[in-house]
């Protein structure tokens, strides 16, 4: 693969984003390789000067190691004999040259993206568990958990990112393309619009699944408004759009998508006992409790509008992932699937044996209670989870180990506080990627939210030890609900990723040392 030096300008300059370029008459105008890292350099490279961190040691290193050309903000002395391409905007630049030189793998693919603030992972992992019955398991995955590009157990490795960087994204999509994958489900977050991850990207379908405050911080949004405003950007940007009609904020989410794709085009969702008195739109499909419980959830979708009715995918399901707030999800997936052409039969065995790591993970005990693993790790999420085990358990003492992650998310802390005062009658305030933070700091300053005459808080910075002290206090008909982490196998500490069993090893291991 390869991209002209002439094809980066005329891409540059149709976008608007070229400021000024440097060719050299004895460098070679062809580039063969693309990177962002001065580690990883081959002969005849496109070097982007992309991040905070950039130094102009690393351009030097690039240089030295082979790259010809450069993507920069500004013109550098260290870049001195390679061609120069001087822009507005690297990270633009980065996504719309990616996109060339790996020869626009997008457009051999059925694009799936999904936002929200919850339930990402899960109505990914839906989708492409329906899409795989009727193409031969050819979906393509970005995730927060994994990603997978192709069919061979080399194709599914560990994401760093929810949503990759551009550079990385495109690469792994013409990956996706020649492993003979014709489906793409991707989540896209928030940061992905704000740092122009997937810039000029579009999306057959656009899923979003729901808004509340979250990732607000100094290296975040800096507010809730830009917060949604780059959530909304998936719809802007979407051929097609799926919208929880019970979503806050749903006349701006709707007339986001309006803006760039006709209101046939638009499917709204919602449970059967929402009324929407206030929407002007009907809701196109209605799901239905029929019965959950610790071994699977039961439930109904059906069509409330003519142009639901075209899609085949109404009708009885399973989830084997529990939890009625899944069953949002899975309707989301579920009309996707449908308009990306499952029928109802291949949806329904699609989606029923779905499990995702670290989501909804749950281990029986003899005298310990009910032990459950979840990647719950903001308000909006630990509600959920709290508010169904409380229905589900009947009222029982739920007990919470839970930490927050360092240098991002700040805005999440108060919303711990506020779900373990509504549910909780004991916390475990533990560690969760404290970055460079004080863990001991973030603990604390969940627990000045916490009120300590309904709620008895332990702080414990050693991950492990909390989650054994959690399941050794648990009585017989007690939950311990373990959120945060879900799957993730390290922690965060001071730039380095820690290794760490993950939470399911760790609970998995204080039950057999208790119980034998």
């Amino acid at each position: 693969m390869s991209i002209s030096l002439n094809t980066c300008i005329l891409i540059l300059k149709e976008h608007h984003l070229l400021k000024s370029s440097a060719v050299q008459d004895t460098v070679a105008t062809k580039m063969e390789y693309v990177s962002y890292d001065s580690r990883d350099i081959k002969t005849n490279t496109l070097f982007f000067c992309k991040g905070a961190g950039f130094r102009p040691t690393y351009l030097s290193m690039a240089k030295d190691n082979g790259a010809n050309c450069y993507v920069a903000q500004q013109p550098y002395p260290e870049g001195k004999g390679m061609h120069a391409l001087i822009v507005r905007d690297v990270s633009k630049a980065m996504a719309l040259l990616s996109a060339a030189f790996f020869q626009f793998p997008q457009d051999d693919l059925f694009v799936v993206g999904i936002t929200g603030t919850k339930g990402k992972t899960t109505t990914a992992y839906f989708l492409k568990g329906m899409l795989d019955q009727v193409n031969g398991g050819k979906t393509a995955l970005i995730s927060s958990v994994n990603d997978v590009v192709g069919q061979r157990p080399e194709d599914t490795f560990k994401s760093s990112l929810t949503t990759p960087e551009s550079l990385d994204l495109f690469r792994d999509m013409r990956n996706a393309v020649d492993n003979g994958m014709t489906h793409l489900v991707m989540e896209v977050s928030s940061q992905a619009y704000k740092k122009n991850r997937v810039f000029g990207l579009t999306y057959d379908l656009g899923l979003f699944l729901n808004i509340t405050p979250d990732h607000i911080g100094p290296n975040e949004h800096p507010d809730f408004a830009d917060y949604l405003h780059c959530k909304l950007q998936l719809l802007v940007n979407a051929r097609k759009c799926i919208i929880n009609a019970q979503s806050d904020h749903f006349a701006e989410i709707y007339a986001a998508a309006t803006t760039t794709t006709d209101p046939d085009s638009i499917y709204l969702f919602a449970n059967e006992k929402f009324t929407g008195s206030s929407l002007k739109q009907p809701i196109d499909f209605r799901y239905a409790s029929q019965e959950s419980d610790l071994a699977q959830t039961r439930f109904v979708v059906t069509a409330g509008s003519e142009k639901a009715k075209n899609i085949s995918t109404t009708g009885n399901y399973q989830l084997q992932m529990l939890g009625d707030f899944n069953e949002s999800n899975g309707t989301a997936a579920i009309m996707a699937a449908g308009l990306a052409g499952v029928d109802y039969e291949s949806a329904a065995k699609g989606i029923r044996n779905v499990t995702v790591p670290g989501r909804m993970q749950t281990q029986t005990t003899k005298h310990h209670g009910t032990i459950v693993v979840d990647y719950a790790h903001n308000k909006a999420s630990m509600m959920a989870l709290m508010g169904f085990m409380q229905r589900e358990f009947n009222n029982p003492k739920i007990i919470v180990v839970v930490g927050a992650p360092g240098n991002k998310g700040v805005s999440r802390r108060p919303g711990f506080s506020e779900s373990i005062n509504a549910y909780a009658s004991q916390a475990f305030l533990t560690a969760d990627d404290p970055g460079f933070e004080d863990p001991l700091a973030i603990a604390q300053e969940i627990d000045a939210g916490i009120d300590h005459e309904k709620v008895a808080v332990t702080i414990e910075l050693d991950r492990t030890k909390a989650i054994n002290e959690a399941i050794k206090s648990a009585g017989p008909t007690d939950v311990v609900l373990i959120c945060g982490k879900g799957a993730d196998g390290f922690q965060k500490i001071r730039g380095v990723d820690t290794p760490y069993p993950s939470d399911i090893t760790v609970a998995q291991e204080a039950i057999t040392k208790l119980e034998g």
